[in-house]
């Protein structure tokens, strides 16, 4: 397919049209049930300018041609990269933390007597930052104790998911973190990754990244988990996709594992089998 060539044209940020926004909307929605409503066109537009810069167009419908066509399967991934926001930090929503600490993990010592592997699932890792606090938790609660854990960890974003598995973030990235666990968890950049911490390769190991699109209808996991965390994602959903959502992954909780969502989000309007703990903390019943 032949594109139009936005270099030489001169590029300037198109419009997009009412007919135009509701094929990328209900695109996106069928692919990941992310819910753009009639007030996120300029959020959209504002998104979606470096991609058409990156493929030389200079209107959505060309853009649109091109995601119709064979190449854009692989554009598709670009759009929903373009699309998702991918805010996170090191320690985000710290009473989750605290709760881990102080009752799942002492709860799980106790059941198990020293076995037992606990499984965690960050089920919308973004760049990593979640798995990885969650990791140092863990690592510090079995210290000494191998294969006591292990995390999987999952976006649909592919791009920001290979940061994730790299590992690696800037010197403000990790800030937060307590001094001690800096540095026993991140080897520091020299010379010219200067500024860089580097997540630590033997604690690393315990981690797995996986490309998942939550809407799918089963995930590649056979074993269930202690503990799942799905946090600020259902924001962008709709009451029945947060409904299926819910259900879809308690299936792969144990009986007594636990559900973090974020605390802008709410389970009270939908129907599932998990009991209420504090304030976004779930228990699937024994």
């Amino acid at each position: 397919m032949a594109l139009t060539d936005a270099k030489s044209k001169g590029f300037h940020d198109p419009q997009i049209t009412a007919q135009e926004y509701e094929y990328i909307r209900k695109l996106v929605y069928d692919h990941c049930r992310i819910n753009l409503g009639p007030n996120k066109k300029e959020l959209v537009m504002a998104r979606l300018s470096k991609r058409l810069r990156a493929c030389n167009i200079n209107t959505y419908k060309v853009y649109i041609q091109l995601l119709q066509s064979p190449a854009g399967k692989s554009e598709m991934g670009n759009l929903i990269d373009a699309i998702s926001t991918n805010h996170t930090y090191f320690f985000r929503e710290g009473e989750h933390f605290a709760y881990l600490n102080e009752h799942i993990l002492p709860e799980f010592a106790a059941a198990h007597h020293g076995s037992g592997q606990f499984r965690v699932w960050s089920a919308a890792c973004s760049s990593g930052e979640e798995p990885y606090s969650v990791a140092i938790l863990l690592n510090e609660y079995f210290r000494n104790q191998k294969n006591r854990w292990s995390i999987e960890s999952s976006d649909i974003s592919a791009k920001i998911l290979k940061r994730a598995n790299d590992g690696v973030f800037a010197k403000d990235r990790v800030e937060r973190i307590r001094k001690d666990w800096l540095c026993r968890y991140f080897l520091k950049g020299n010379g010219k990754f200067d500024g860089l911490y580097q997540f630590h390769p033997e604690v690393r190991r315990n981690l797995t990244f996986r490309l998942i699109n939550l809407m799918s209808r089963s995930f590649p996991y056979s074993q269930p988990f202690h503990l799942i965390l799905c946090r600020n994602v259902m924001i962008y959903f709709d009451r029945p996709t947060q409904e299926d959502l819910i259900n879809r992954l308690a299936k792969y909780l144990r009986p007594g594992g636990y559900l973090f969502i974020g605390h802008s989000e709410s389970l009270n309007a939908i129907k599932h089998p998990l009991k209420l703990i504090q304030p976004a903390i779930y228990q699937l019943p024994n």
